[in-house]
């Protein structure tokens, strides 16, 4: 049995741990001030799921919020009262059933092997498209301090000796010292403070598993099979290929972090090509930087719950905005890399265009026009 792959704590770990930020934060941001959800439950299950896949994968591969559940559930509770904090947590069980069903029979492997890899492509293009807009968005509110981040994260980009993400990160905490000086003598005055996440499957009804399901877990399922299952799948066995993962393992370990998400008190949660390529760019190289994000927010989750959405506020968003810029351009990087017919490239950019507005139809649609293209091309 080849031996396997020794985990790294080194600095380049820890500015890798944080390449991810862009992603996470703006969710779980979102799923604590705006649905009131419990900042222990929610952090205490990402930092478990970190911990976990970097300790057996050994390799950066991301626990990220799912993005169509965590859309859904605070534009809708910031509308009506009819989504709430138990809803979600029905949709992470009916979601970590699922896969786990779908990963334990094998089935995963099934569907992921009747996805042409142009339509993988250009899911995962796509999200790199979107995270760059997206973040360039971010760094327009505050363009004068974006402007400089990224500049300097672009000429620290090929050298190891500082890591970008720390000078990054400096120069966005200075920037919320001069211009934020009340909510850092605020976060100052914060004491520890011991949290424990309530076990709440048995505070779910009936309603909220029914809500929880059509609302929120079913409208995500496709998008996690091309974008947390089979696109990642593909990327990180190009970025790692002496650790490669199989559809059948992202399935299990998707399906058992939501099991446990949504026992504590977490949000739905799978793995991501998007934060895979963040974690990288900034310098992971192996399962050390989600070891270290994981403790970092298992500390936050028991201790400092209370104080979370303020230390969060603190990290400006032309700072999150560079990050998910620099994530785009290393995913957006990957996609290019073989020659394709004409049929190929046809289907990569209708599914990459569409997936920017919305990865679930980009799925479905260029898993149309790939089989159409190719019978077609069979007729002849």
């Amino acid at each position: 049995m080849r031996a396997r792959a020794p985990n790294r704590y080194d600095r380049l770990e820890w500015a890798g741990a944080f390449g991810d930020l862009g992603t996470l934060l703006p969710f779980v941001i979102a799923y604590i001030g705006v649905l009131k959800m419990d900042a222990s439950g929610v952090l205490l299950a990402f930092g478990a799921s970190m911990i976990v896949c970097g300790w057996w994968y050994r390799t950066p591969l991301p626990v990220q919020p799912m993005k169509a559940i965590g859309a859904a559930a605070t534009t809708q509770a910031a509308q009506t009262a009819v989504l709430t904090p138990g809803a979600v947590h029905a949709a992470g069980l009916v979601t970590g059933l699922v896969w786990l069903l779908l990963g334990g029979t094998g089935f995963v492997r099934w569907l992921a092997r009747r996805i042409g890899r142009p339509v993988t492509q250009g899911i995962v293009l796509g999200l790199a498209l979107a995270f760059m807009l997206q973040g360039a968005g971010l760094m327009a509110k505050d363009w004068w301090l974006a402007a400089p981040a990224l500049l300097l994260v672009l000429l620290l980009a090929r050298q190891q000796r500082v890591p970008a993400i720390f000078v990054l990160m400096t120069l966005g905490l200075a920037w919320s010292a001069v211009t934020q000086p009340e909510a850092w003598q605020a976060l100052v005055q914060v004491r520890p403070q011991w949290h424990w996440p309530q076990w709440v499957w048995p505070t779910l009804g009936w309603q909220e598993l029914v809500l929880g399901t059509v609302f929120l877990a079913l409208p995500q399922l496709p998008l996690t099979l091309g974008n947390a299952i089979v696109g990642v799948q593909q990327e990180h066995n190009r970025l790692f290929p002496d650790r490669p993962v199989s559809e059948r393992q992202l399935s299990l370990s998707t399906g058992a972090m939501n099991l446990l998400g949504s026992a504590i008190g977490g949000v739905p949660m799978c793995h991501g090509a998007g934060g895979l390529a963040g974690h990288v760019a900034f310098g992971a190289r192996s399962g050390g930087a989600l070891v270290i994000l994981g403790l970092l927010l298992t500390l936050l989750a028991l201790v400092f719950a209370h104080a979370v959405l303020g230390l969060f506020a603190l990290i400006p968003q032309a700072v999150l905005g560079t990050i998910l810029f620099m994530a785009g351009m290393q995913l957006a990087g990957g996609q290019f890399d073989q020659a394709r017919t004409a049929n190929d490239s046809t289907v990569l950019l209708l599914t990459a265009g569409l997936s920017m507005w919305n990865v679930a139809i980009g799925f479905v649609l260029g898993l149309v026009l790939h089989a159409w293209l190719s019978r077609r091309g069979q007729g002849r």
